[in-house]
């Protein structure tokens, strides 16, 4: 019995690099499943596959002897199937809603296509997993430059934030009079006052804005106009 197969380490190898390429894209832009959970992902789906086809053989060898086992045909793609299914947790975990709005489809997209190319690796199919990780990274890279210099401003260019104010009281109409003249939609406006100072109260709002540069003079403008305790600006992607 070979003690050690290159050719799984080749597979191995070959799901750890293409992991590592498609994670790449996604901790360069700071999303929330980077290098390490691809790679694992992808080197994963590799020996899942790896052992669904040469983990369980129809015969075993016993005592100089070919013993055919009693558990009938093997069936290699029993296990593998289930990781189609199984990478869905994690894809899930990755898939985040705030009040209407959803944001972390593209990157539990990108897990479950590094399963596929963990799988394709697995079974040797080097070609398919090559070709795939580029198109990837490609689809990922090349289509968002395309919505941004291509697309219809109305579209290429709206993106949507989150703004949390501690103010005082009086100014929540001042804000939300404002906010309401300049953004494109305004979603989940609410004010709440402070248990601990009635006087203050934390604003919280989502919007989208057509213009991502409009945001600096937003934030200026709602410092300026504002008895502000503090101003937290995210802005929320996939």
């Amino acid at each position: 019995m070979e003690l050690f197969n290159i050719d799984f380490l080749l597979r191995l190898s070959a799901a750890l690099v293409l992991g590592f390429a498609l994670g790449l894209e996604r901790e360069l832009t700071n999303k929330y499943a980077g290098l390490r959970t691809h790679i694992l992902v992808c080197l994963g789906a590799c020996v899942f596959t790896l052992l669904s086809i040469y983990g369980f053989p129809t015969f075993a060898n016993g005592d100089n002897v070919i013993i055919e086992q009693a558990t009938g045909v093997r069936d290699t793609a029993r296990i593998a199937a289930q990781i189609v299914t199984g990478i869905g947790f994690i894809g899930a975990g990755t898939v985040l809603r705030n009040g209407p709005m959803v944001f972390g489809l593209t990157t539990a997209a990108t897990l479950w296509l590094a399963a596929s190319i963990g799988m394709a690796c697995g079974a040797g199919m080097f070609d398919v997993a090559v070709i795939s990780t580029v198109f990837s990274i490609a689809v990922l890279t090349l289509i968002r430059i395309f919505e941004r210099q291509i697309l219809p401003v109305s579209v290429k260019q709206v993106k949507r934030f989150k703004i949390s104010i501690y103010c005082n009281g009086e100014d929540v109409k001042n804000v939300y009079s404002y906010l309401t003249s300049v953004v494109d939609e305004m979603k989940d406006f609410s004010a709440k006052k402070l248990i601990e100072n009635p006087q203050k109260s934390k604003i919280s709002v989502s919007f989208e804005l057509a213009n991502k540069k409009v945001i600096d003079d937003i934030y200026k403008e709602l410092s300026n106009m504002t008895d502000t305790d503090s101003i937290s600006l995210q802005e929320l992607n996939d």
